[in-house]
């Protein structure tokens, strides 16, 4: 490609592309009467006003539909900032300015709305004609780009890399074969009344990938559900790195090979992850943290400190730890032979 040819639209996308949260927001606000039509729902409110998008209980934003089918989640789902709620029961204190849908499966009202938003739309061509790639970036070959995504200026992309549909990648960013990005989350609803216990929920978000971002080989990304999932500008991953759906990586993030990170967790910058750690779902990880290797982290983690374990704690704290539980066999001695 040429440097030198001017792509001005592609460059005012990746000028502010970074700023932008990407959830799933429909073509043009809609009715809730016609979302009623649409799922066969009975409305509880306004059904004349209009609905923007859909998202997850902790994404949503004013405007959004949101769903929810399981007692548990009720009062969550409806002080959320979702403006308009999918559930399966009028037996609820609806909060001011809140809108029910009622029908007895939200879950497979969900689906239809997703599917009537964005459908699955199969490739033709290994590079699709609707996704945009900037001057000066390579692709090698064997490398699949699907339907909408932009790639900017600088990027290389190595062989056998996957890059999905809606994906949204910076300038200079390097990928190194066989990684796959855009995967669809790993989600499920799931009920154990129906012979199929887990129903896979439709992923209609997006991953976004911040310039000067470097993603070794044989890494997973997962798109968020209807939201997400980000890598900030300069971070580094390692080969064979996992990132589950709607994760936030912050900007000089490094994280060495083997760490897995469940979804909807946030890294903050300068987080350090080394080697075969593991990150639970939904947590916040401080600014400048490191985890040393082989942890297993199932708790937010304040800034600048350092962890190790499983569960993991305070470094020094294991090691004292570690120390003392060595000195099991030699104390045990001591208490047996003052007897």
């Amino acid at each position: 490609m040429n440097k030198n040819k001017p792509n001005t639209a592609l460059n005012e996308a990746h000028s502010t592309f970074a700023k932008i949260v990407f959830i799933m927001k429909f073509p043009s606000p809609v009715t809730v009467q016609w979302i009623a039509g649409l799922i066969g729902a009975e409305v509880l409110g306004d059904a004349a006003a209009f609905a923007t998008g859909i998202n997850e209980i902790h994404r949503v934003e004013t405007g959004d539909i949101c769903f929810v089918d399981h007692p548990k989640y009720y009062d969550k789902c409806l002080h959320s900032a979702a403006s308009f709620i999918i559930i399966n029961t009028k037996e609820v204190q609806v909060p001011e300015g809140k809108t029910l849908l009622v029908l007895s499966d939200p879950f497979e009202a969900y689906l239809t709305i997703a599917n009537h938003f964005r459908p699955f739309a199969p490739s033709e061509k290994s590079i699709s004609n609707s996704s945009k790639i900037g001057d000066g970036t390579v692709v090698m070959p064997n490398v699949f780009i699907g339907n909408h995504v932009t790639i900017g200026r600088d990027c290389v992309i190595h062989p056998n890399v996957a890059i999905l549909d809606y994906t949204v990648i910076g300038d200079s960013v390097v990928i190194q074969a066989g990684t796959v990005v855009g995967s669809d989350a790993f989600y499920y609803n799931t009920k154990k009344n129906r012979e199929v216990w887990y129903r896979r929920m439709q992923s209609c978000g997006h991953v976004v990938i911040e310039d000067f971002v470097e993603i070794g080989a044989g890494c997973t990304i997962d798109r968020g559900v209807t939201a997400d999932t980000r890598i900030g500008q300069g971070t580094k991953l390692d080969n064979m790195v996992h990132i589950g759906h709607d994760v936030v990586i912050g900007k000089n993030c490094l994280l060495a090979a083997q760490v897995a990170i469940a979804g909807g967790t946030r890294l903050k910058d300068g987080v350090t992850l080394w080697g075969q750690v593991g990150l639970s779902k939904t947590l916040t990880i401080g600014n400048n943290v490191t985890v040393l290797a082989q942890s297993g982290v199932g708790k937010d983690l304040p800034d600048n400190s350092v962890h190790w374990g499983s569960p993991s704690e305070d470094a020094l704290t294991k090691k004292r730890e570690l120390i003392w539980v060595r000195r099991i066999p030699e104390l045990w001695k001591k208490v047996m032979e003052s007897k």
